[in-house]
């Protein structure tokens, strides 16, 4: 029970801080990657937590479970963990986490389903704006779609096969390797498969809306995708060219006026853009990348610490 226990409040209280501490880093701006990569070990390290605590609450509440769970391990181990104290608090808090877990499962079905709705239905208006040429065989393959429209837009359509997709108003608009430094930012998007991780995000946040952490997650998937595609056009292009291109793109959209509008963290990485901040040494990111790794890794090893002390 006390193992249960501690892993419930381990994942309690890396919920709690771990997303200040971002909040707070220097560096998460600079190094939109390596932030992307804590922020998932931050929210595994939680899930696993969460996960290791029901298992070993429902095999302090139930001999079934401990059976299966402890099958393989001698007696000793087994006195170690201290199953036989507090059965009614560890079956409530069992079925708890199982109800989440459960919850949270169903909310990333359906917010896959959505996704595939989605996607299908941005698929079948791109085929009635771009139909087929007299002639024209279809062609799965395709990745560049040009659309006739008078607002400048590019975006990606994600799937097994992505495709991009520029309006005319926007070819007119970009100048020189403005339109490729954009078509390079969405093709980031695609190759890093932001869309998966925005699904689990949305669908952790959505699944738990009061839970603090999940919509922090949300918010800096969304956020830290766009900086991350950003630096992979600027290394091919240049800062400046990519940020000309944001602008040319979204200024006739209001965003970088008063008030708040949809994509009002544009001006922000447009001037991230033009301040040009050093990147963290790779001797850093390194260290950062290594350490994020081993936050998930803490549950675990709380969890064999009886057993390993048995052992010896």
């Amino acid at each position: 029970m006390s193992v249960s226990l501690t892993l419930l409040l381990l994942g309690v209280l890396t919920a709690a801080v771990a997303p200040r501490l971002l909040a707070r880093a220097d560096w998460v701006e600079r190094e939109p990657v390596v932030a992307l990569w804590v922020w998932q070990c931050v929210v595994a390290a939680v899930l696993v937590s969460f996960a290791l605590s029901m298992t070993f609450s429902a095999a302090a509440a139930w001999k079934a479970v401990r059976g299966q769970v402890f099958a393989p391990a001698p007696n000793a181990v087994i006195e170690a963990y201290q199953l036989g104290t507090g059965r009614s608090w560890s079956a409530v808090i069992a079925v708890l986490l199982a109800a989440g877990g459960l919850w949270s499962g169903a909310m990333l079905g359906r917010e896959i389903g959505r996704a595939r709705t989605r996607r299908k239905q941005r698929r079948n208006e791109l085929v009635l704006r771009a139909p087929l040429l007299p002639g024209e065989e279809p062609s799965g393959s395709a990745r560049l779609v040009v659309l006739e429209g008078e607002r400048p837009g590019a975006w990606s359509l994600p799937g097994g096969t992505p495709r991009l997709v520029v309006t005319t108003a926007a070819l007119r608009r970009l100048k020189g390797r403005q339109l490729d430094a954009v078509l390079a930012h969405e093709q980031g998007h695609a190759r890093a498969r932001h869309d998966w991780l925005l699904h689990c995000a949305t669908a952790l946040a959505a699944g738990f809306p009061g839970v603090p952490v999940f919509a922090a997650f949300r918010g800096e998937m969304h956020r830290l995708v766009e900086l991350a595609a950003d630096d992979v056009a600027s290394r091919r292009f240049g800062r400046l060219t990519i940020a000309l291109a944001l602008v040319e793109l979204n200024e006739d959209r209001g965003v970088f006026g008063p008030g708040q509008t949809p994509g009002a963290d544009l001006p922000q990485r447009v001037d991230r853009l033009l301040a040009a901040a050093p990147r963290l040494t790779a001797a850093r990111r390194l260290r950062l990348t290594a350490a994020a790794a081993l936050v998930p890794v803490v549950p675990i090893l709380i969890a064999f610490i009886p057993a390993l002390r048995a052992l010896n």
